[in-house]
């Protein structure tokens, strides 16, 4: 019988890396007919009319009917407009993201999207983040106890190795856990909350296994993958659309004016597993 053999990826998600077709993914693709009407974005920012690209004093909001006489309003570039939109986003943002070592995150990567490039985003302290939730994690869905679960039951303990059908052991095992995600209560105000929350794609691979006198000692790397941005159905849902933050960011990407491109953001953990032939998990 076979014996598996490593790097192997034990698990991937229905849903795939790299997914530039999804809806969270276009950008400068909705007119402003469509802002105003169909998504009801009136109220975008406390400073600006982005729609007329006019800035006003703090006594009057832009998206007011009538305008005071004694408001100053100022014609600006779209440039200009611009730099002020992602200025009030990273204000905005720390609602979300204001203690803890990842609260500077979410500031780099509005920086990342105003930067326009629409290239992948990669953090040392994304990837730290993911590490720590995986380890963390003590429910009885946890991934990394599946894998640990699994691995006791399919080792062939007198040939010291895993065979080729436990593939489909682990792929079972997974495929009812709940992968690595930022949802819990200190995720909101620590900024992993907004930066990542959810996750779109999620691969997890046995990257080395050895096994003597009844112990084993294997590495697990999870590759995890995000979209940031929003999609038709973020910005009308109610919990969603009723933060500026959310408004204004589906503007800034979604308005053809401006159309500032989402990206990908890739997360990697690497974990080492030990354990015993005898050895309660």
């Amino acid at each position: 019988m076979p014996a598996l053999h490593f790097p192997k990826i034990i698990f991937k998600t229905r849903r795939g890396m790299d997914d530039y077709t999804a809806d969270d993914m276009r950008y400068g693709d909705i007119h402003e007919g469509q802002l105003r009407n169909d998504f009801q974005l009136n109220d975008i920012s406390a400073h600006v009319d982005p729609f007329q690209l006019i800035k006003t004093d703090a006594a009057y909001r832009p998206h007011d009917l009538i305008t005071p006489h004694n408001v100053t309003r100022t014609a600006l570039t779209r440039t200009q407009c611009a730099s002020l939109l992602f200025d009030e986003f990273r204000q905005l943002a720390r609602m979300f993201s204001f203690t803890g070592p990842y609260q500077h995150v979410i500031g780099e990567m509005i920086t990342h999207m105003q930067n326009n490039t629409g290239m992948p985003f990669n953090s040392s302290s994304l990837d730290s983040a993911l590490r720590e939730q995986i380890q963390q994690d003590r429910s009885s869905k946890s991934s990394l106890f599946a894998i640990k679960t699994v691995f006791k039951k399919v080792i062939d303990w007198d040939s010291q190795c895993v065979h080729n059908e436990a593939i489909i052991d682990f792929h079972d095992a997974l495929k009812d856990t709940v992968l690595p995600k930022f949802v819990r209560i200190k995720d909101a105000v620590n900024g992993l909350s907004l930066s990542v929350h959810d996750t779109c794609a999620t691969h997890i691979t046995i990257d080395a296994l050895s096994v003597s006198n009844n112990r084993y000692r294997a590495t697990v790397t999870y590759n995890v993958q995000d979209h940031f941005g929003l999609d038709k159905y973020d910005i009308r849902s109610p919990v969603f659309r009723q933060f500026r933050l959310f408004r204004l960011w589906f503007f800034l990407q979604r308005s053809r004016l401006f159309g500032f491109r989402p990206f990908m953001t890739n997360m990697q953990a690497t974990v080492e597993i030990t354990g015993g032939r005898d050895e309660n998990i």
